[in-house]
């Protein structure tokens, strides 16, 4: 059979049929930009200290109830304990007076056995405050979002394996529903346990729509277009429900009322069914040859061309090769040597990108007071995550200043890494492989909450971890393969031809090392 993307050459790059299809594709991807990133405002910690009860305290000893304790330099109020409130009760009747008659550090204190107060000043309502993950139950506040990502982890994986066995198309409208409904059912946890277990249903369908989207576009357009999307279209897509959410938390300020608001637009992709296609490509790795072929015709009556009477041509060879036809798995990832090896670098570049990508998003609560004023100036190079330690307490805009450098680095590199990924393995393979990275992404965004509780040992040490690991994989980069100007390949044996990235650096006089793939089949 001919090439696909001569196969298709009359169809043209831009017409209406791409059109559509384009930006339908990336309109699905808006609900990745605020999937995860929600749980930044519903698991926040507003301030809050133990809950006195309305008893018969004066107003001097109401206000003294709650220890006084300094906390990086600074006195505010004790989190976890009050001081005894009988002892509190009797010395307020006797008439005695806090501070003067009394010296506080003397009382006894106790836990927060009534509850707590929490502030509404940002917030009336998050996952902390009604489920009270604060002091002992505190390791439940970054323990809620790992799970999130732990659902996305296992999506990420399996929908990769799914969307090779039965298709592109019905695993991306699988996981729009997903998402849709488990964020719907998400309003009405009655618990902690509840909505962890929800979200980590809701979890399995966020990435995996990302992945089965860039995919699927990514083998429906061809040249210049082809590019376009999967590095600006998908990116745009997923930024725009980046910036969608801020606005939507600033207005919205309980956890429930925002998690329906954010649920309501998956209804709108009801009809995206009827008019995004499944790929061509992969129908005819699976031997559909009619049904791409349909497609294509469908296309150029979009477009208004003239389809040829047989457009994609398979000759006895062709046909043999679709009788034996192997299925192929994930473990056709690691079978040879020099696909093995570059499946391991992707999942480690994959890996250190996600964690300081995840850590520096998470890290917004503690970059200002107000984290939704904050998200906004991150929606608008890895150096700058190791240097942030050396800048003074007495300059935070510098330090602002190098989070969002570090962040658009970091973001430059997840959207290049899914679309290198999707050009580097052939058909039968590309959705597994780029779900595996995804996968293996996904325990650095599992690994980033509790990285940011490095900082209580070292306030730049979760700054260190993510700017090392992000150092490390730039050297990684230089011993994976190029895709520039390269068509996608069909077969695993056309991925054998792939050569790896010439490097100044390790050149050796007018000699460029250059190694080719097929090299080494073992």
């Amino acid at each position: 059979m001919r090439d696909y993307d001569e196969s298709i050459a009359f169809l043209g790059q831009w017409g209406r049929f791409q059109q559509v299809v384009f930006f339908l594709l990336c309109s699905t991807i808006v609900p990745n930009g605020f999937g995860a990133f929600t749980l930044v405002f519903l698991t926040d910690m507003p301030s809050h200290h133990c809950l006195v009860p309305d008893d018969n305290l004066t107003e001097d000893w109401r206000r003294a109830t709650i220890p006084v304790e300094v906390v990086n330099g600074k006195e505010e109020q004790s989190r976890c304990s009050r001081y005894r409130l009988d002892v509190v009760r009797n010395l307020s009747a006797q008439g005695f007076v806090p501070g003067r008659d009394v010296n506080l550090t003397d009382l006894e204190q106790e836990a927060c056995v009534d509850g707590w107060s929490y502030s509404t000043d940002t917030y009336t309502s998050t996952v902390v405050s009604e489920f009270n993950l604060v002091c002992s139950e505190e390791w439940k506040q970054p323990l809620t979002a790992t799970v999130y990502f732990l659902g996305s982890l296992c999506g990420s994986f399996f929908s990769g394996l799914l969307s090779d066995k039965f298709g592109r198309k019905p695993i991306l409208f699988a996981t729009v529903a997903l998402q849709t409904v488990f964020t719907f059912i998400l309003v009405y946890s009655a618990s902690w346990l509840m909505l962890t277990i929800l979200l980590f249903i809701n979890g399995l369908g966020q990435i995996s729509n990302f992945v089965a989207a860039l995919v699927l576009g990514a083998e429906i357009f061809t040249g210049n277009v082809r590019v376009l999307y999967s590095s600006l279209g998908t990116c745009l897509g997923f930024t725009l429900g980046y910036m969608m959410l801020p606005a939507f938390a600033y207005f919205i300020r309980d956890w429930r009322s925002l998690t329906l608001a954010l649920a309501l637009p998956g209804l709108l992709y009801i009809p995206h069914w009827w008019f995004i296609p499944e790929s061509p490509r992969w129908l005819l790795s699976q031997g559909r040859v009619e049904e791409a072929e349909a497609i294509v015709r469908k296309a150029a009556k979009w477009n208004k061309l003239q389809a040829p009477p047989v457009i994609f041509e398979i000759c006895s060879e062709d046909e043999d090769k679709t009788e034996v036809k192997e299925s192929h798995s994930f473990f056709d990832l690691l079978r040879t040597h020099n696909i093995r090896f570059t499946t391991i670098l992707l999942c480690w570049v994959s890996f250190t990108m996600m964690t300081g990508y995840f850590g520096l998003s998470f890290s917004t609560a503690q970059l200002h007071d107000d984290p939704i004023h904050q998200l906004l100036h991150l929606s608008s190079h890895r150096v700058p995550l190791l240097l942030i330690q050396f800048v003074p307490e007495t300059l935070p805009h510098m330090s602002l200043a190098l989070e969002i450098l570090g962040k658009y680095a970091l973001t430059a590199g997840v959207s290049m890494i899914f679309t290198y990924t999707s050009e580097l393995y052939p058909t039968p393979l590309r959705n597994t492989a780029t779900g595996t990275t995804s996968t293996i992404s996904r325990v650095g965004a599992c690994f980033a909450p509790f990285l940011l509780t490095l900082r209580i040992y070292l306030k730049g040490l979760p700054h260190i971890v993510m700017g090392s690991l992000c150092v490390v994989s730039i050297f990684a980069t230089l011993f994976l393969p190029e895709s520039f100007g390269r068509p996608l390949p069909e077969t695993i044996q056309a991925m054998y031809k792939r050569e790896r990235i010439r490097c100044p650096c390790i050149s050796g006089g007018e000699q460029n090392v250059h190694v080719h793939h097929q090299d080494s089949l073992i």
